[in-house]
């Protein structure tokens, strides 16, 4: 067993900037790939802690090894987004997955009015997740069903919304920071934004800027794996 392979064995813990349109199983796929046609190593342990929607980017923080005990531990920890929000029209997704599929009036919104009704979406709150999610119902994801066409009830979840700031309002668009419990979908609360605001929103780009202490300008580029992998066997 080589130095790297031991160090992976061990427990390494580290966070990736998810690239658009990568699934959280393509990073792991991708750091797998790596240990395994450069380093030789053909099994090792990995996962993520906290799934990131494909359309979203920011940080993925990776587990190896024993350290893949305290995934469920970082997972609960405080989340920290910055999401741009369009309104005047939804989407099936609440995002740009799928086409709009209804457009809505955007004109009558103030800033004065959002400002209000985001003190709805702070503290404690009732959220009901998206069908296109990964919520587990009745062992299955809930995306399955929506991918299927069938109309399934989720539950809704209590999670706590800490602080909502507004960074820029220019309608349509708005661009929120949002630092959130675990459990909160972002995707959501665009949704239920558009709904506050008697107009439809969805999400036009999402990016996790923390999770727990690990911060976006810490985490490693998707390009920069090899050379990470390749510092840790030479040390």
């Amino acid at each position: 067993m080589n130095s790297i392979e031991e160090k992976l064995k061990e427990g390494l813990i580290f966070s990736v900037d998810k690239p658009y349109k990568w699934t959280s199983s393509d990073v792991i796929r991708k750091i797998r790939s790596i240990l395994r046609y450069q380093h030789k190593i053909k099994k090792i342990k990995a996962g993520h802690a906290g799934t990131l929607d494909p359309l979203a980017t920011g940080v993925l923080v990776v587990c190896t090894g024993k350290a893949t005990k305290q995934i469920e531990e970082i997972q609960s920890g405080e989340k920290e987004y910055v999401a741009d929000i369009r309104f005047g029209a939804t989407t099936p997704c609440f995002d740009l997955e799928k086409p709009p599929d209804a457009i809505f009036p955007y004109e009558h919104i103030t800033r004065e009015k959002f400002e209000i009704s985001l003190q709805k979406f702070t503290g404690t709150i009732e959220q009901i997740p998206p069908l296109f999610s990964a919520k587990m119902i009745n062992g299955i994801r809930a995306y399955e069903f929506a991918r299927r066409g069938e109309n399934v009830e989720i539950k809704s979840s209590t999670i706590h919304i800490k602080e909502i700031e507004i960074i820029k309002f220019d309608l349509p668009d708005v661009v929120l920071r949002i630092v959130c419990s675990k459990g909160a979908y972002i995707r959501a609360i665009a949704r239920d934004l558009g709904f506050e605001m008697q107009s439809g929103a969805h999400l036009t780009n999402l990016c996790r800027i923390r999770s727990g202490n690990f911060l976006l300008h810490n985490s490693l580029n998707i390009n920069d794996l090899e050379i990470f992998f390749k510092n840790i066997e030479t040390k």
